[in-house]
């Protein structure tokens, strides 16, 4: 019981009044039940680490179960990397040293790639250049590369782990997974196969571009990198559909300079095949150097 003293205002005559009101309390509501799982349902334990997900579809019969990510969305230069991934169960696709790309320093990448690429079923890269970025977009030269780096497993997985956002076309069910380069083995795994290429990538492009300094920071928006596009203008492997870089047209004195008003822009950038590692299972969606010349 909850009693309450209400006091009104005061009378006209100058007299007050009060009076205590002795209310029932409402009681509290139940906390709802779970509802009981379906059949053959099976949950993902949050204790279970990186290889829950996995785990959970395997036990559902899903042999393999590829992840997939990708690394250069942010950048304003050089190419869009996708990788997929399948790791093997038990003990062998528990790759030491296993997490989200952005949080491994570029020497612990390195050494879980190589881990990575020897211990997996299967994996696959596409590389989009900035030119196909251009054309089509962002988020749909993403899309594509997914379909297209999961095609390219083989064997063929059950089952796909996407980070972020779902992804149509794939021919397979699939999960799109909140932060899946953190929860998940499989996308952890694609993301530091496509961050590592990507970043081989960009090395490579350094030789041929050093006044931008590719080395350091890949491609992405720095404030040395801003410098250089003011001193320099674009090259042929920045993203002119990035406001910053058409804004650095107006300020170049070198590199690929062209006018605002040059429609052929886009047709005049060209890709180039970079020397990645092992390339069996790179796919790059621009001409090869014979193509090309």
């Amino acid at each position: 019981m909850v009693a309450s003293t209400i006091r009104s205002l005061p009378h006209p005559l100058g007299m007050t009044r009060s009076r205590t009101r002795t209310f029932l309390a409402p009681p509290r509501p139940t906390p709802p039940t779970a509802a009981p799982a379906e059949p053959g349902a099976r949950a993902v334990r949050r204790d279970a680490g990186l290889w829950g997900f996995e785990r959970a579809l395997q036990r559902q019969g899903f042999e393999f179960v590829a992840g997939a990510d990708e690394a250069g969305r942010g950048a304003c230069a050089g190419p869009l990397v996708v990788a997929a991934v399948v790791l093997p169960a038990g003990r062998r696709g528990q790759v030491p040293g296993l997490a989200d790309s952005k949080l491994l320093t570029f020497a612990a990448r390195e050494q879980v790639y190589a881990q990575v690429v020897r211990r997996a079923v299967a994996w696959s890269v596409v590389v989009i250049p900035p030119a196909d970025v251009d054309r089509r977009g962002l988020h749909v030269s993403n899309v594509e590369g997914m379909r297209r780096a999961v095609a390219g497993l083989h064997p063929a997985p059950a089952y796909v782990l996407l980070d972020g956002f779902p992804v149509k076309g794939l021919g397979l069910p699939g999960l799109a997974v909140w932060k899946g380069d953190r929860v998940a083995a499989c996308v952890a795994a694609a993301s530091v196969v496509a961050k590592v290429t990507r970043d081989r990538i960009m090395i490579a492009l350094h030789e041929s571009f050093p006044e931008y300094d590719f080395a350091r920071h890949k491609g992405y928006s720095t404030p040395d990198h801003a410098a250089a596009l003011r001193a320099h203008g674009p090259c042929v492997q920045h993203r002119f559909s990035y406001v910053n870089v058409l804004a650095s047209l107006r300020f170049g004195q070198g590199g690929v300079l062209v006018g605002d008003d040059d429609e052929n822009l886009l047709d005049d950038l060209t890709g180039y095949q970079a020397d990645v590692g092992d390339d069996s299972h790179v796919t790059p969606v621009w001409p090869s150097e014979e193509e090309s010349a």
